[in-house]
């Protein structure tokens, strides 16, 4: 065992934050699932339990290989990935498959072994893996914003209008992350405040044209149209009966909860495994356990920062926090929405909620963090190897 934790590089504090994570979620992954058995009529428990526990296994996995990958590779993953990427978003939007009970045509099927895979989680890391490659290549350097139309910002925009029609939470928390890495980054304020003033207009004219032609444009554009105007409207739409039932779900938690495995309305409440889980575990945790999951999410935050801070280059840095901060971010706002702080999103919890690809792309991402830490972890042991008496060497190999 001694052994095992030894080839485990980085920070430890983020490794024991995913196994915490990780091991928490079977709780309420498998009592959510009941509703897919018993309500939905589809699987048996257990087999949710082993397919969330196989590809939290698998999640584990590419922790580990992607953590031993020295983070300046991932400058020239970025480029070769970034077609790729733009390549699999038109294919999305052109053959989403929509998968029974989300009501989303954001996943493609992979051929031959029948697994679906949502492309906008991949697209959002390797754009901003981009971002970051490219802040730190112009750090410290003037520049115009004629300069950055093509390298930077053509990718940005491609990448979000090929998202924006399908998952409109996505998009916008990519957009954010671009904002706030250009703005940690050094990008020149004027230029950041044009690009904030352009994408709000292409939002506006996106929405106004979808409007104005019904069924023009693919997707769920009238989706999340029409949540953001229930959100706003209190409207009767079916946004609304999911927020209803988890604020029930949420007011019979109480302090303490009913236990683990006694909530009721996981029956009644559509995505309790995924979207909603967060509302799960305070009918059964109670507040107490809602806060506990918060701390973590935090703890997690901290560390990411004090490893971006820590790290010994600029793209290090900001690599870190492309990669990290979505993490938080995602799972802040799944948790608003239990609470209807925000509008209905479809934004999963970080290592908590059932759903491959979204376990996977938080565990690659929490693997460039940890690749990041190691390789200044590598860089002290380097130095201590260094300044090591050579009498006290020796002694220690006799």
């Amino acid at each position: 065992m001694q052994q095992l934790f030894n080839k485990l590089k980085g920070d430890k504090a983020i490794w024991a934050v995913v196994a915490i994570l990780a091991l928490f979620s079977f709780l309420p992954v498998y009592s959510a699932s009941t509703n897919l058995v018993y309500v939905v009529g589809s699987g048996t428990t257990f087999g949710y339990l082993l397919k969330h526990a196989v590809l939290l296994f698998l999640g584990i996995g590419v922790i580990y290989a992607v953590h031993k990958i020295p983070y300046r590779y991932f400058k020239a993953l970025s480029i070769l990935a970034m077609p790729i990427v733009i390549l699999l978003l038109i294919y999305t939007l052109a053959q989403g498959t929509t998968i029974g009970g989300a009501n989303a045509s954001r996943w493609i099927q992979v051929p031959y072994v029948g697994i679906t895979f949502q492309t906008s989680t991949f697209a959002s890391i390797v754009l901003l893996i981009h971002v970051a490659r490219y802040l730190s290549k112009i750090k410290d350097k003037a520049v115009t914003f004629k300069e950055t139309i093509i390298p930077l910002w053509a990718p940005v925009f491609i990448v979000l209008a090929l998202i924006l029609p399908a998952n409109f939470s996505t998009t916008a928390i990519i957009f954010l992350m671009v904002l706030v890495l250009c703005f940690i980054g050094g990008y020149p304020w004027k230029y950041l405040m044009g690009i904030v003033g352009a994408g709000l207009l292409s939002l506006t004219m996106f929405i106004l044209t979808a409007k104005a032609f019904p069924g023009l444009l693919p997707n769920r554009v009238d989706t999340w149209i029409s949540r953001i105007e229930s959100f706003t409207d209190k409207g009767d739409t079916e946004a609304d009966y999911q927020i209803e039932r988890a604020k029930i779900a949420i007011a019979t938690g109480g302090i303490v909860g009913v236990g683990a495995g006694k909530s009721v309305m996981k029956n009644f409440l559509p995505q309790s495994s995924s979207d909603f889980i967060y509302a799960i575990i305070i009918e059964e945790y109670g507040l107490i356990g809602g806060l506990i999951l918060i701390f973590i999410y935090l703890l997690l935050l901290f560390r990411i920062v004090v490893v971006a801070h820590k790290a010994d280059s600029s793209f290090g840095k900001l690599l870190v926090l492309a990669a990290g901060l979505p993490i938080i971010v995602q799972a802040f706002i799944n948790m608003a929405v239990a609470v209807e702080l925000f509008p209905v999103t479809g934004q999963t919890l970080p290592l908590i909620s059932s759903g491959g690809t979204s376990i996977w792309m938080t565990c690659l991402a929490i693997g460039i963090i940890l690749s990041v830490s190691a390789k200044r972890q590598e860089d002290i042991e380097l130095e201590e190897v260094e300044n090591q008496n050579p009498l006290d060497v020796l002694s220690e190999q006799l």
